[in-house]
């Protein structure tokens, strides 16, 4: 019974030091209250655009050139020094935004690259300049990655100019919000898993059979694949299936020599959320990270690079990446 008072008066005394410990932190949150919490965080070669940014909607597909706000995609303080030297990479979604970034780093890193895209003609042929600016070829190819004979065709194609497939960047995306779960028609919830998961998997399909030992596949993840989104309920369902797809594929295909990654971006300044969100939305893009903005692609893209080089990765395969400008839980 003794023993058993000395226990009580030791819970007493931790008891009235959490009280104190309670007060001390209510009076730092009252003489903070009201107070900033800071302006975006800036840590890269260069500054980036902040909230708020442009109102503007587009219309599906959404076409980068037609953007007021240009995502940053060129990386002029990424220097190349041959981690893909004359591999060949195919880019699904490769015309904009992300895959763009992508591209030009990939040539900068001394791959040659084919870029698949939907119907953007103005950005894939802009995206084929600048990937040839690096010094390295690229070909173009329209067409529906849902398709299973358009992705087909596609890798016929780059295996007869180039005679060889060593990378495959699956990124193409199809994303919609739906306010109400009521409102997401099976229309919508089809062509969203259609592209996001049969495009990825016909086309790993169609590449992995051409590939050799240290070839790698690098697929686009996303936040949402990893916390859910309430308004993106399709969409984040296909990017959780895209991250457990690569940690299987990834693990199936060590026996053959190919790694299979993931990149798992937060918000990116592209033109697929102008052609999701009204401009009000969109004003405010990225703002509820801690790093208070949007990435842009070329903050992104080296670790795209990073999963494809042999180089960099050898030993990675089956994972996932995060890149969501900090932890984004409450």
């Amino acid at each position: 019974m003794k023993k058993q008072t000395g226990f009580k008066s030791a819970a007493k005394q931790a008891a009235k030091k959490q009280k104190k410990i309670q007060a001390q932190v209510a009076k730092a949150d009252k003489k903070r209250a009201g107070k900033k919490n800071g302006k975006p965080m800036q840590a890269g070669a260069r500054n980036y655009p902040e909230p708020p940014l442009s109102t503007q909607h587009l219309v599906k597909p959404g076409i980068e050139a037609d953007l007021e706000v240009a995502p940053m995609y060129d990386a002029p303080y990424y220097h190349g020094s041959g981690k893909l030297k004359d591999k060949v990479a195919i880019i699904t979604g490769g015309d904009s935004g992300i895959g763009r970034a992508v591209a030009v780093l990939f040539a900068r890193e001394g791959a040659n690259v084919a870029i698949l895209y939907l119907n953007e003609h103005e950005d894939a042929k802009a995206t084929q300049s600048m990937v040839q600016q690096e010094g390295r070829t690229c070909i173009i190819m329209s067409g529906d990655v849902s398709d299973r004979m358009f992705c087909s065709y596609a890798v016929k194609e780059v295996l007869k100019e180039y005679g060889q497939v060593d990378v495959l960047v699956n990124n193409a995306a199809f994303q919609l919000h739906v306010s109400d779960f009521e409102d997401l028609t099976e229309e919508h919830f089809d062509c969203t898993l259609k592209t996001n998961l049969y495009g990825y998997f016909h086309m790993s399909q169609e590449c992995v059979k051409h590939m050799k030992p240290g070839s790698a596949i690098v697929n686009s993840g996303s936040v949402t694949g990893l916390m859910g989104h309430k308004d993106l309920i399709d969409y984040s369902l296909t990017k959780g299936g895209i991250h457990a797809f690569t940690r299987s594929l990834g693990t199936h295909l060590i026996a053959k020599g190919i790694r299979v990654n993931a990149v798992a971006p937060g918000p990116v300044w592209t033109p697929l959320n102008p052609a999701d969100r009204a401009g009000k939305d969109i004003a405010k893009f990225g703002a509820g990270t801690p790093m208070k903005r949007p990435a842009q692609p070329e903050e992104i893209a080296p670790a795209y690079v990073f999963l494809a080089s042999p180089q960099c990765s050898s030993y990675i395969t089956g994972e996932v990446l995060p890149i969501i400008g900090g932890y984004t839980g409450g």
